[in-house]
């Protein structure tokens, strides 16, 4: 288990009221029991980074202007997605004379075609997952209580960005199999909020005090546990950026020179946060009102036996998006080499300098001249039906037909009624309810320290019984309201009490706690 290095000279518990900024702390970066954060955050920056780029921008699929001389058909831009081509079409990384001992066509006329299956298929799973808002519910036994719980917590989300923040993290797990939140504390102490009466405060103060974010696993490092693969000993949140000066290393000899960059590093332990820029350490602060508890949250998108990470949307349907990819620029060079008229003549002088057009006259004395034509369009039945079964395939393994899109086809049949449609998207509305498995868990935990940290700063006092939540998740399908009320009148006539039916007629519209 990693034991970070606490500089003999400073205790931490002996700083907690010193001012900040007065002493930088222990440095978590140096001394021999930070090895295994400096060897993480290497290992991340060599193995799991350049792959989780990858993710992204088959994700992304970013249009990037081409280079000079390059081989593409568009002339000044190329996509990220390219890089998944074989070389006969893209002629990258092959002389001209290998791409004409192994193919008739030449790098200047071939046609790419990207069609990006796997990025409208994430912002499908996205809305099915987030794209109404959710709610979060104290499970504390007292109903004022809960009331004033409730509405803390709504302002916390809300004042960390409410809907978007949950898009921008359901995004990121999807993208990469896994997303971390972090609970920062902003402030000090605050208000103190009343702990009986629910329309006696504002619960806005709360949220100046309490801050969630999402870290993009390009920048997140964790460091486990050996001994058990679920539990963060540490954090760090490492990459680079670029700092409004001038390079004075860069030599290009240019008049302005290049923008310079700086290592960010920002070390997170259950008592420290260290941050450093490069070598040197800047800033440092305890941690308090965590219990304890490193204040990272960790989300797998979907669950993974024995593993961190979870299982992501885009790793599976790369292979599929590079065969779909592939095929459909041999379909549009066959669609160009076919789809015009070529000639063939014998015995006719200078008829490669001559236009071919209506009115053009031919002459030549030789008994054996002749002109063939050749070419035209033709179908492939068997190009059709093999682009037609990787499409199917990438339905299948994204379980995201493009029904799920608004794309409506003849053959999924008469959807007279809501059950014929969820038993068409049977499989997205599966995985989706997978997905709320792990991230309401990861949703809970974070409240969970939100209130810890309200807490410890005075603002709203709570034990460790009041700090859970349930989550209500509406229907990601449209729903018929006079259906609900059909249902509710039913159940009213069926003996259930009738403010349980109102409260669950009114579930689905109330926008009160709106995130």
């Amino acid at each position: 288990m990693l034991k970070l290095h606490t500089n003999p000279q400073t205790s931490i518990d002996s700083n907690l009221d010193r001012p900040f900024g007065e002493d930088l702390g222990p440095d978590l970066l140096s001394g021999p029991d930070a090895q295994a954060l400096r060897l993480a955050i290497d290992e991340h920056q060599r193995v799991r980074r350049p792959r989780f780029e990858r993710f992204w921008s088959y994700y992304r699929n970013p249009l990037r202007p081409a280079m000079t001389n390059s081989a593409t058909s568009r002339g000044w831009y190329s996509l990220a997605q390219e890089a998944g081509l074989p070389r006969r079409i893209t002629g990258r990384g092959t002389s001209q004379a290998a791409m004409a001992n192994t193919d008739d066509r030449t790098a200047s006329l071939r046609e790419i075609v990207i069609e990006n299956d796997i990025g409208w298929r994430l912002h499908s799973m996205v809305d099915f997952l987030f794209s109404k808002p959710i709610q979060i519910r104290s499970t504390a036994a007292d109903a004022e209580r809960a009331k004033v719980i409730n509405a803390v917590l709504d302002a916390v989300w809300e004042g960390s960005g409410g809907i978007a923040l949950l898009q921008d993290m359901a995004l990121l797990g999807h993208i990469y199999g896994h997303v971390d939140l972090i609970v920062r504390r902003t402030g000090a102490r605050g208000p103190k909020l009343p702990s009986k009466d629910s329309a006696a405060f504002d619960a806005s103060a709360a949220a100046e005090l309490v801050r969630i974010e999402p870290i993009e696993p390009r920048r997140g490092v964790p460091v486990l546990d050996p001994s058990d693969y679920r539990n963060i000993t540490a954090y760090a949140i490492h990459f680079d950026r670029e700092l409004n000066t001038v390079d004075a290393e860069a030599g290009d000899g240019s008049a302005i020179g290049r923008r310079a960059t700086q290592s960010y590093t920002e070390v997170l332990t259950a008592r420290d946060r260290v941050v450093y820029h490069g070598d040197d350490r800047v800033e440092w602060e305890p941690l308090r009102g965590f219990d304890g508890r490193l204040p990272v949250v960790h989300i797998q998108n979907m669950a993974q036996p024995f593993a961190y990470e979870g299982l992501g949307e885009v790793e599976p349907l790369i292979p599929l998006q590079d065969e779909l990819n592939t095929r459909l620029s041999d379909r549009a060079n066959r669609v160009t080499m076919q789809s015009f008229r070529m000639y063939l003549a014998k015995g006719i002088e200078n008829f490669d300098q001559r236009p071919v057009g209506p009115g053009q006259v031919w002459s030549t004395s030789s008994p054996e001249a002749s002109i063939t034509s050749f070419g035209g369009d033709s179908d492939s039945p068997s190009e059709e039906a093999h682009i037609r079964e990787v499409r199917e395939a990438i339905d299948k393994i994204s379980a995201v037909p493009p029904l799920a899109s608004g794309v409506v086809r003849a053959k999924i049949g008469n959807l007279t009624s809501a059950n014929a449609l969820r038993i068409t998207l049977m499989g997205v509305l599966s995985k989706t309810a997978r997905k709320r498995v792990t991230y309401g868990a990861g949703i809970a935990r974070v409240c969970e320290l939100v209130l810890a940290v309200l807490d410890d700063a005075g603002v709203l006092k709570t034990t460790p019984s009041e700090r859970g939540v349930r989550i209500w998740w509406p229907d990601p399908l449209p729903e018929d309201t006079a259906e609900r009320v059909r249902a509710a009148e039913a159940k009213a006539r069926l003996g259930i009490p009738l403010d349980r039916v109102i409260s669950e007629l009114d579930e689905s519209t109330d926008d009160a706690g709106i995130m």
